[in-house]
């Protein structure tokens, strides 16, 4: 696996590549929990779980499955959770522009319903931003160069997956993390992730339109 850091790269790179308040910080907070949550199998070592296990490091967790679950959670949130946690605003009611003489006649629809599209989009967004930043996981597992692979298709299929190329070095576990193999990983993280994501973000800004003037009422 790459370090547990490192998979935090992906949600901080959509962050840094939307624009300004697209992503709120509880979302983006919950894009890097979705990135990093696969890595929590590593209990399965503990409990004495065999890594290649359905159920062991880099099964069922690894699982495009697995992001999808997660994914809905963030849409039940988005959509019902209390105080409004990914800044979705709420349906208001207000009378439709032409809807005043409808309801009072009895006629019409007397609430816009364009009114709910805005608390749809956010949940939308929601689920999409935390099943791309969960799927992101085993995807980068799989560029590693050791271990094994990733249970993408799990529970339809165990077996594991990898990548046809594997640029980036396999991290050791947290016992060597702070060795010269847990270094030379950092350094391969370095450049085949943060760089690559930091000059697509970069390169993203700098194709975007300007902003649009505001007119002078004058």
């Amino acid at each position: 696996m790459p370090s547990i850091i490192t998979h935090a790269a992906v949600p901080l790179a959509l962050w840094c590549a939307a624009d300004r308040g697209r992503i709120p910080p509880r979302l983006l907070a919950a894009g890097v929990v979705a990135a990093m949550l696969p890595d929590a199998d590593v209990l399965a070592f503990a409990l004495h779980v065999p890594y290649a296990d359905a159920f062991g490091h880099r099964g069922a967790s690894h699982s495009l499955l697995f992001a999808g679950v997660l994914a809905v959670l963030a849409a039940l949130l988005a959509f019902f959770g209390s105080r409004r946690p990914w800044s979705a605003p709420l349906c208001q009611p207000r009378l439709a522009p032409t809807g005043e003489a409808n309801a009072r006649s009895g006629r019409g629809r007397p609430w816009s319903a364009g009114l709910c599209q805005p608390r749809l989009a956010s949940t939308v967004q929601a689920a999409t931003f935390v099943f791309v930043c969960a799927a992101s996981h085993p995807l980068l597992d799989a560029l590693t160069s050791g271990g094994l692979g990733v249970a993408l298709a799990w529970p339809w299929s165990e077996h594991r997956f990898f990548a046809p190329w594997r640029p980036i070095r396999v991290s050791p576990f947290a016992p060597q993390f702070f060795s010269a193999r847990g270094v030379a990983t950092l350094l391969s993280e370095l450049r085949w992730v943060w760089l690559p994501l930091a000059g697509a973000v970069v390169a993203w800004k700098l194709i975007q339109p300007a902003p649009a003037a505001p007119r002078d009422p004058s």
